[in-house]
């Protein structure tokens, strides 16, 4: 069983920054991508950023220069550093986990991003 939490979201002036943050706990997994996704009501979701075991990173274009993907395989966490943050990206962020073998597809509860002046 792979369990995800994410934590770092919150209130911020645009302009600002905040780090979000996404464990990962259960069984070791050797092969897998993380996603951070985001999606605004009434609006589609999207994929913001992702990264793999190996560090193999893609961004989306709204993000690029802005953010940064990274992550610590012994704690098994993911972080996503967002810089100069816009009102456009006001959303719920999403931690997704693909495991490739045993294959799996497991989603965190979100954490609510909210730029505003």
């Amino acid at each position: 069983q792979v369990r995800l939490v994410e934590s770092g979201g919150g209130l911020v002036q645009p302009g600002g920054s905040l780090n979000l943050t996404c464990t990962q706990s259960g069984s070791l997994i050797r092969s897998s991508t993380t996603f951070w996704y985001r999606q605004a009501p009434g609006k589609q979701r999207e994929m913001v950023a992702s990264i793999t075991t190996s560090s193999i990173i893609d961004y989306a274009g709204a993000v690029q220069g802005r953010f940064t993907v990274s992550r610590n395989n012994d704690k098994n966490t993911v972080y996503l550093q967002m810089n100069d943050l816009k009102p456009e990206d006001t959303a719920v962020y999403f931690c997704n986990l693909k495991v490739y073998w045993p294959s799996g597809d497991y989603w965190g509860q979100g954490t609510q991003v909210t730029v505003s002046s």
